[in-house]
């Protein structure tokens, strides 16, 4: 187990070229259009790390774009969508086009397979998927993504073995951490603890970096304490353009583009990552360039006016 409390402060672009290489299993944090790693996601596109297998429970935007790049060989989740704005579009494409391998999984059995990586178990029971598809679907080689076996105190009674999940490195924004790696996340939660707890490296990003006597002086907000943390990137709207609560709200605008492009696919979605990832040297810059502070202060406003 990790147990530096050292300063953990760096640059995305040096903490994925540290903690992320090619062929890595990276867990993915937020969903759908609430805290998308995106600062993180256009680093790792920037940097071209590849095949990677990304798993999660309901991923979006962050993992469209890195699928989008051809990054990515494999995915384990419940879904790929951006909610009202529709499916992940680019991930949608390679699945059909048969460039990215699919495991099929529900919400709540992926955060099972976390919860059992977290505790150091091989796998972990569960009854969720008796009499649906995914289980019909399953595989039969010797790479199998689950058992039925029989409850041994209750003989006939069917129970589904999940694999315990631990990415190679996780990848979670959230609103703030300290420069030791102690993590405050408000608003919605998921899979977050777990995957952490999980991962043999952790990358976190946040809208501000606030000092060791802040989290002290509540220490029960702290969603993920700093022996799980190995990098802590501050990057204001890191998530943008999906919402970070307390900060501000998704672009729907952009959003709405984005899945234009996406679904276009080819050179129209080849052009949109460079434009907005290759030629930008940092997600500040892509955040001047493409959006700008007019928008991002009307974005952050009409969250403050829901608060």
């Amino acid at each position: 187990m990790r147990t530096d409390s050292g300063v953990k402060l760096m640059s995305a672009a040096d903490a994925v070229a540290r903690f992320v290489s090619d062929g890595a299993t990276v867990g993915i944090g937020g969903q759908t259009i609430g805290r998308n790693t995106m600062a993180l996601a256009h680093e790792i596109v920037r940097q071209g790390k590849k095949d990677l297998i990304l798993v999660g429970c309901s991923m979006g935007m962050s993992m469209d774009v890195m699928v989008g790049a051809g990054l990515v060989k494999k995915t384990a989740c419940g879904t790929g969508n951006l909610e009202r704005f529709g499916t992940a579009f680019r991930w949608r494409s390679a699945v059909e086009a048969g460039e990215v391998e699919v495991e099929d999984y529900s919400h709540l059995s992926m955060a099972l397979r976390f919860l059992a990586g977290s505790l150091g178990l091989p796998f972990i029971p569960t009854k969720s998927l008796l009499g649906t598809d995914v289980l019909a679907k399953r595989r039969t080689n010797d790479d199998r993504e689950f058992e039925i076996v029989d409850n041994p105190w209750n003989p006939g009674e069917p129970v589904v073995l999940l694999p315990a999940l631990s990415p190679d490195v996780s990848i979670i924004h959230v609103q703030k951490a300290d420069e030791t790696g102690n993590v405050i996340v408000e608003g919605f939660t998921t899979h977050e603890r777990e995957m952490a707890k999980a991962s043999q490296a952790v990358i976190v990003s946040c809208e501000e970096v606030v000092s060791s006597d802040v989290v002290r002086s509540d220490p029960g907000r702290t969603a993920i304490p700093y022996l799980y943390v190995d990098a802590v990137v501050e990057q204001p709207w890191g998530a943008y353009p999906t919402s970070t609560f307390r900060y501000y709200e998704h672009d729907a605008d952009y959003m709405r583009a984005y899945q234009e492009q996406a679904r276009a696919g080819g050179e129209r979605y080849q052009e949109y990552l460079q434009r907005s990832v290759y030629e930008c040297a940092t997600f500040d810059d892509y955040l001047r360039t493409f959006v700008g502070d007019s928008r991002l202060r009307e974005l952050r406003d009409s969250m403050q006016g829901v608060l």
